[in-house]
């Protein structure tokens, strides 16, 4: 039911046979392997948050597998469900409902009420029509959509309790699985069901101060069932609700390579002893328009022409750019050998959440076997956090995630600022990175160049020069070591040798 996702999670491809599936791969993921069956389910949510379609996709799933179902809808009519259902190019047909009466029903004279209060017969009438439909299609699972229609007839808590524990004892001797829908605020709400069912769901849709609304679910309870605690991003595409689980709860294969990876530019392999190690993070920071994004795309490109497969996700710049940019220096990424095993994706921080983007990260390592990440730019990533404190939090689960994979992950964070104290950095993540290289500019006989030092690497050694870099139409050459000079790093360099000859005096002479 979910598309895209199926394929992802393949240590729920099978359920036990107590376990019944809703219909969401990831969600069946976070609750490990399913909801237990024969049991009732509550899930809460904001209005537009994606409770009926939810609902829906757990009957169909129950009609995929041959099991009765049956949609109890107490505030929308057949019509209105089948437009939902349509929406996503699913059929009902196959699906029993029950719906409340006509409005103008509720207005015949045998209506009217004189010595009961009209809630509480409408109340155990509404019930008692909901328990004969129950006994005639005999489901395997029962979706109420949603109580608060019963709250309102209850009208007192302590009626509506009750009658919800009559309807529980009544499911469980039917030998049918429910799910309760019910809408909640913004506010905390109140705890009537909550205690009663077996296992709660909150769905929440949280509005962004820029771009689309942002969707999360947690389980807040599941007796007798080891579960994925926390905030898990989901979202609602043609096809279904779609949930994405924290990487944190991955439960893959460790991979530990000491395998490393050339650039094919034997002085940058010779700064990182040899290249980068596989199974790590390395950070590319410099300020604007200094070749991190080019630095990157050789190791991409690199990947893709020795037959790996390499996934660049671009949070800034778009697609053609960073096609045209690369074709500049030598790398063509559209044409060259290798060309279709590169991944060039385009990322919307506005449109897509944190835990989308690290499930389409995902499938690109399980589906695709990819080898090689560029995530380009970390500035972009940021904006689609809610915090700073968030960011490192998810991008630490994210490269954890990589490294247990064996997957070499490239970040490109830019500085603010060209030169000296104005540089300025948004986001520390450089404790995180394996590897840290850091980009500079400098002066010298009147041309701004650019320079490169390794500042980190954790396995092994590296060499601690600051060489110039220059990028050709041939691609990236280093240079040697830039020993006549001071204070590279702090972005206001300072001569001090005498020998003024450079890289591109020595490419003259060659």
């Amino acid at each position: 039911m979910s598309g895209s996702a199926t394929k992802a999670f393949d240590s729920v491809s099978w359920l036990a046979p107590d376990r019944a599936s809703t219909g969401i791969d990831g969600l069946d993921y976070i609750l490990g392997a399913g909801i237990p069956r024969n049991r009732v389910y509550l899930i809460e949510g904001h209005p537009g948050s994606g409770k009926t379609t939810l609902g829906l996709q757990f009957l169909l799933e129950g009609r995929n597998c041959g099991e009765a179902g049956l949609c109890i809808s107490l505030s929308e009519n057949r019509e209105e469900m089948e437009l939902v259902a349509r929406s996503h190019g699913w059929s009902l047909d196959g699906i029993a409902f029950y719906e409340l009466e006509k409005l103008e029903d509720q207005f015949k004279p045998e209506t009217q009420y004189t010595v009961f209060h009209p809630g509480e017969v409408e109340l155990s009438y509404t019930t008692s029509q909901i328990r004969r439909r129950i006994e005639e299609v005999k489901p395997a699972r029962v979706v109420f959509d949603s109580l608060s229609e019963l709250r309102l007839l209850a009208e007192d808590p302590l009626r509506f309790r009750r009658e919800m524990l009559g309807m529980k004892q009544f499911l469980a001797t039917r030998q049918c699985t429910t799910i309760l829908l019910d809408d909640v605020g913004y506010e905390t709400p109140e705890p009537q069901v909550r205690s009663i069912v077996h296992g709660v769901l909150l769905l929440e849709r949280v509005s962004a101060e820029y771009g689309a609304a942002r969707r999360r679910l947690s389980v807040l309870k599941m007796r007798g069932v080891k579960f994925y605690d926390g905030y898990h991003d989901f979202s609602i595409v043609t096809g279904g609700v779609q949930v994405y689980p924290r990487l944190s709860y991955s439960t893959e294969r460790i991979t530990s390579s000491r395998e490393k990876f050339s650039s094919g530019v034997s002085e940058l392999d010779q700064l990182l002893d040899g290249g980068l190690d596989r199974a790590t993070s390395t950070v590319v920071i410099g300020p604007a328009g200094c070749g991190k994004s080019t630095l990157a795309t050789l190791y991409a490109f690199r990947a893709a022409q020795q037959g790996e497969k390499a996934a660049c996700y671009l949070f800034e710049e778009n697609r053609e750019t960073f096609m045209d940019r690369a074709r500049g220096f030598g790398m063509d990424l559209e044409r060259n050998p290798g060309a279709e095993r590169l991944l060039i994706q385009q990322i919307d921080p506005a449109e897509m959440s944190p835990g989308e983007f690290s499930q389409q990260v995902r499938e690109a390592v399980a589906k695709n076997n990819t080898s090689v990440v560029v995530i380009d730019s970390l500035n972009g990533y940021l904006n689609a956090m809610p915090s700073e404190r968030y960011l490192l939090m998810h991008m630490h689960e994210l490269l954890t995630y990589l490294g247990k994979q064996g997957v070499l992950t490239i970040l490109i964070v830019a500085q603010y600022g060209l030169l000296g104290q104005s540089m300025q950095t948004p986001v520390d993540i450089t404790y995180v990175a394996d590897t840290v290289i850091v980009l500079r500019y400098f002066e010298a006989g009147g041309e701004v160049k650019q320079a490169l030092s390794v500042i980190k690497k954790r396995k092994g050694g590296h060499e601690r020069t600051i060489r110039e870099m220059k990028f050709t139409p041939r691609g990236i050459r280093i240079g040697r070591p830039l020993r006549e000079f001071q204070g590279i790093l702090t972005g206001v360099p300072v001569f001090t040798g005498a020998n003024k000859q450079m890289l591109a005096a020595e490419e003259e002479n060659a």
